[in-house]
């Protein structure tokens, strides 16, 4: 493995969590545990495993993320601000009145978003259409969705899990950002989910089921990789990672679900990243 590719994909991930950071501050609203979580696996995607161009944003052959966890917004567009689909004084209004970036993404007002989402539990509905019209068109494109552990819980997520498997869609690939919180306490003492039990449901409905540290440049690229290389299966990848990695102060710690840092949080935690660098 290119060993100066993966230091690369850990800075921009880095970057990444400060850009999320900088977006809730300003707009003293937001979700940061949850975006902190999934900035490693989105570092991998958008400048290591997707075909994609920010000059050709609606280009037909370019892979497909569906952000079904639609709440962490902030990093996705963080994701696309360091991509150049977006500039940085953009983003910057994120949450604001009348602002594109809205605390939920709308694919029919920011460039590189592939799907609106929000509701919990949809998006994998969606994906598998992405999917399924790759497939009838003859095309070779391949699309990601992220889902949250706690979104899971959600009916309709094993409704589509069947549809993936009915129609073999080896060109998906789902990611469970697997953090082990959600808004009020940890999942396992909700509703029982946990990254082996999660691994094992998606493999009981005919799924091809990796676990990976979701923090571990290596093991994700990794995974994406074998992910490329199965067929006749969908694919997910369960990610173990930590809500709010990467500040001491948020890390596992639900309260920082969804509240936005003060002065003195916000410039401990950025500096915290900066020292990372």
């Amino acid at each position: 493995m290119d060993i100066t590719k993966v230091e690369e994909l850990k800075k921009k991930a880095n970057q990444i969590r400060q850009d999320i950071l900088t977006e809730i501050y300003n707009a003293k609203s937001g979700h940061p545990g949850g975006s902190l979580s999934c900035a490693d696996i989105l570092s991998v995607l958008y400048f290591d495993e997707m075909n994609i161009d920010p000059n050709e944003p609606d280009k037909q052959e370019r892979d497909r993320f569906v952000l079904s966890k639609g709440h962490a917004s902030s990093a996705l567009y963080a994701v696309l601000q360091e991509k150049g689909y977006v500039f940085e004084d953009d983003i910057n209004s994120f949450r604001k009145m009348d602002s594109q970036f809205q605390g939920h993404p709308d694919m029919n007002k920011v460039p590189g978003v592939d799907m609106t989402t929000g509701s919990l539990g949809q998006g994998l509905s969606v994906a598998n259409g992405m999917a399924l019209a790759a497939k009838i068109d003859n095309k070779k494109y391949r699309v990601y969705c992220l889902l949250g552990d706690g979104e899971l819980q959600e009916g309709q997520i094993w409704e589509a899990a069947m549809t993936s498997n009915k129609y073999n869609l080896d060109n998906l690939c789902v990611i469970v950002d697997c953090n082990n919180l959600q808004l009020t306490g940890k999942t396992e003492e909700i509703k029982s989910l946990n990254a082996e039990n999660i691994a094992e449901k998606f493999e009981s409905f005919g799924f091809n089921t990796i676990i990976i540290d979701g923090h571990n440049i290596e093991e994700i690229m990794s995974a994406f990789s074998k992910a490329r290389e199965n067929e006749q299966k969908p694919t997910v990848i369960v990610a173990k990672t930590i809500k709010g990695k990467g500040i001491s102060f948020m890390e596992d710690n639900v309260a920082w679900h969804g509240k936005a840092m003060d002065e003195k949080e916000y410039k401990q935690a950025i500096e915290e990243l900066k020292e990372k660098n």
